[in-house]
């Protein structure tokens, strides 16, 4: 008998520039954070020969997409002009895809200008954690190359998210602040949107435990949802240890995560996670 879970699961795909992603099984995003300032110590590179490694690496572990990001988001992140991100960025791209042409690339970037070059080097998903709201050419962009779009619920920017986080109740606000979005990019013919509720971008800890707590309740809209928990602070916070200590708590909460219908995991930890999609998977078969 199926799971109530896949019942409620709608098989769904991607299309990124003619590779088919599928999400009925859930896939696996491995980060790459060409930066000197990311939160995790562990996920920071600092030249492309670097991320051209680390990107074989998660792929040999079973990466699905690997997400590529040149502007740490981290609370308080120091601010990095459009050409350091564009020089950070692009040559990674391009490099990863020449050793490896039939990987899927994500750019992790609010801006449209890095997106788009990231997109003509080779990347083919656009990770927004802004929804649009810190470039206002951003959706104009994704529609006109019709591209999947990752749409992440923030308040403010990394430097001012921490004083956003008054709700009346989170996961509704959360909702409905995206739903708002997702109405303005179909009406402009944006066809792969994935939803990620933005845990620990303007959400307390206790926020982003509700938000977990009730993430089934964010699948009303019907779309793949991409839940990204990895070592950040509701972990290793929560629990008083250092984040290199936080890999165990990570596999704890992406479990509840899948349970409750994530489609995507972003992690540091590839090999654990795809192990954990694998265990996770056969119990629902």
């Amino acid at each position: 008998m199926e799971s109530k879970d896949k019942l409620f699961r709608k098989k769904s795909t991607l299309n990124c520039r003619g590779k088919i992603l599928q999400l009925d099984t859930p896939q696996v995003m491995g980060i790459l954070n060409v930066t000197p300032d990311s939160f995790y110590a562990g996920s920071r590179l600092s030249s492309v020969s670097e991320a051209v490694q680390k990107a074989e690496a998660m792929l040999a572990e079973g990466a699905d997409i690997l997400d590529i990001g040149g502007y740490s988001t981290r609370p308080g992140a120091a601010e990095v002009s459009e050409q350091e991100e564009l020089d950070r960025v692009v040559p990674a791209v391009e490099a990863i895809m020449q050793a490896f042409p039939e990987a899927i690339l994500s750019v992790d970037t609010f801006r449209a200008k890095v997106a788009e070059a990231a997109i003509n080097a080779g990347a083919s998903i656009i990770n927004d954690i802004s929804a649009g709201n810190l470039d206002e050419a951003m959706y104009e962009m994704v529609a006109r190359l019709q591209v999947p779009y990752i749409l992440m619920h923030m308040r403010g920017t990394p430097q001012t998210m921490n004083t956003l986080t008054d709700y009346e109740d989170v996961v509704l606000d959360v909702l409905d602040e995206l739903q708002k979005q997702v109405a303005i990019l179909t009406q402009l013919g944006v066809k792969d949107i994935i939803l990620d509720p933005g845990f620990g971008f303007a959400k307390t800890i206790d926020q982003n435990f509700q938000l977990l707590n009730r993430l089934e309740e964010l699948r009303i809209l019907e779309l793949p949802l991409l839940v990204g928990v990895s070592r950040k602070s509701m972990t290793y916070k929560y629990l008083g240890i250092n984040q290199s200590e936080a890999l165990a708590g990570t596999i704890a909460l992406n479990t509840i995560a899948l349970m409750k219908g994530a489609a995507i995991l972003r992690v540091h930890d590839v090999k654990e996670t795809k192990q954990t999609v694998q265990l996770y998977t056969k119990t629902t078969l």
